[in-house]
């Protein structure tokens, strides 16, 4: 189920109606069932199979904690979870570049991949590593733990929660708070402005030049890159606002997975705010058990090296992410390397956010583009300059919408409000205080933009197909 379907519109105040409604100690009972309706509206055989790791992962929790064969549970895990994710997301790309080196002919899986796989295959390996670790006790409530993993704000997309900080909640009986609804809401509309008044609104002349790169002028290149710059955090900060302010309607707080990216002065800072919840999960579960810093500074960049390649294999099954994914460990390394030359120069915090979007938006470049052939087009198309022409820049072929001045001032103005926002106002927004007025001012504007700037084509969230 889409956050911006009309079938969503409905599910929500349901759903948080029964919540309240349900006695404390069967609450979890409300909140499964929701989750199993909202994932199987999907791909209802589905359930089976996150049912089945469901049952490993629970099982294997309670012998970790309970036998001397703690590691040998752990390993199966981890393999049963990494197994079923290289199954459903990597096993053609390997069978196809297999077939591509040896002329083999092995058949290729007719499969659709699981919606959300990537994100709770993550969140279930977090919970047995953590009890491994002895940092979380294993939970013998097999309905506590289903739902830990299903949850349905952030059951698709994350962010991924870590089980110290989501359990706890999940136990707590939540009291009805006018509060909480008020600043749920507020984060959903939010949510819903970002992506179906700017991201869909960009997504269109995007597709149409990353799927066509050698057939558009060069400014129309680079204005599809920046445009995707934009609709990517617009759509993925936007899902996650929208399952923060759904969780919080029920009382329950997740983390926050973005703290404006775009404002970052270098690489790392970047990867501090962008999809933190993930960015943590590869820092301590992957570099920091490589030997992160600990090993001396070559097996530091390596290790940093190794890890953003896996991150870039993570986010999809094709050479493209990898490049991303090895791009940005080497904006790292690179950055690490010359850091103290940096401060010793005292470089102004300006250029460094110059450098550091120029190289996030070349990223973008792979992250977007459906193959390297495309990719590499689009770089080409991107170079020749002598191509520029105004009058030809919004000469792209696209679906839904024609782009003109119109369009290119709406995309101009919500952007911009989108970023001014979140800096001065977002913050106020989460919590209530004595601009109680200016707040419901700001809502009604939201509401206002989503309902006569939306584009209502209810399309997929990008992350979705992670």
């Amino acid at each position: 189920m889409l956050f911006n379907s009309f079938e969503f519109l409905l599910f929500f105040p349901i759903v948080t109606f029964l919540y309240y409604i349900t006695p404390g100690h069967i609450r979890w009972i409300t909140l499964l069932i929701a989750s199993c309706i909202f994932y199987g509206f999907f791909i209802p055989s589905y359930l089976f199979i996150l049912l089945t790791i469901i049952l490993i992962d629970y099982t294997a929790g309670i012998k970790i904690e309970n036998t001397y064969h703690k590691k040998t549970w752990l390993v199966i895990s981890i393999c049963a979870n990494v197994l079923l994710l290289s199954v459903f997301k990597y096993y053609n790309f390997f069978i196809e570049n297999f077939n591509g080196l040896t002329g083999s002919h092995f058949i290729l899986l007719n499969i659709i991949l699981p919606i959300g796989l990537s994100f709770h295959t993550f969140q279930s390996i977090s919970y047995t590593i953590e009890v491994y670790r002895g940092k979380q006790k294993a939970v013998r409530h097999l309905g506590y733990y289903a739902l830990y993993v299903m949850f349905y704000p952030q059951l698709v997309a994350g962010p991924i929660e870590r089980p110290q900080h989501l359990f706890p909640q999940l136990y707590a009986k939540h009291n009805f708070a006018w509060n909480n609804i008020f600043e749920g809401i507020r984060l959903m509309i939010w949510g819903l402005v970002k992506k179906i008044v700017i991201a869909d609104r960009l997504g269109d002349f995007v597709e149409g030049v990353f799927n066509r790169p050698s057939d558009v002028s060069c400014g129309s290149i680079w204005l599809a890159l920046l445009f995707f710059g934009i609709q990517i955090y617009a759509d993925f900060s936007g899902y996650s606002d929208i399952a923060l302010g759904c969780a919080k309607c029920l009382g329950i707080e997740l983390k926050i997975n973005f703290n404006r990216p775009y404002l970052s002065k270098n690489i790392k800072e970047f990867w501090q705010r962008w999809h933190i919840s993930l960015s943590q999960w590869f820092r301590d579960y992957l570099y920091i058990p490589l030997g992160g810093n600990k090993r001396g500074d070559l097996r530091k960049q390596l290790n940093i090296l190794l890890t953003f390649c896996i991150s870039g294999f993570w986010h999809g099954a094709g050479w493209t992410f990898i490049i991303w994914g090895l791009l940005h460990g080497f904006y790292m390394v690179v950055y690490n390397c010359l850091k103290k030359y940096f401060d010793k120069i005292n470089i102004g915090k300006y250029i460094g956010w110059v450098i550091t979007m120029c190289c996030v938006f070349f990223g973008w470049i792979f992250f977007r583009a459906p193959s390297l052939h495309h990719a590499i087009d689009f770089i080409r198309s991107g170079l020749q300059v002598q191509n520029f022409s105004w009058q030809s820049i919004l000469n792209v072929p696209v679906t839904y919408m024609t782009y003109g001045r119109t369009t290119l001032i709406i995309i101009l103005f919500t952007s911009s409000y989108m970023f001014v926002f979140e800096k001065y106002s977002l913050p106020r927004l989460i919590n209530l205080n004595k601009y109680f007025a200016r707040d419901i001012f700001l809502i009604n504007f939201n509401i206002l933009l989503f309902i006569f700037l939306g584009i209502f084509h209810k399309t997929s969230f990008i992350y979705f197909q992670f």
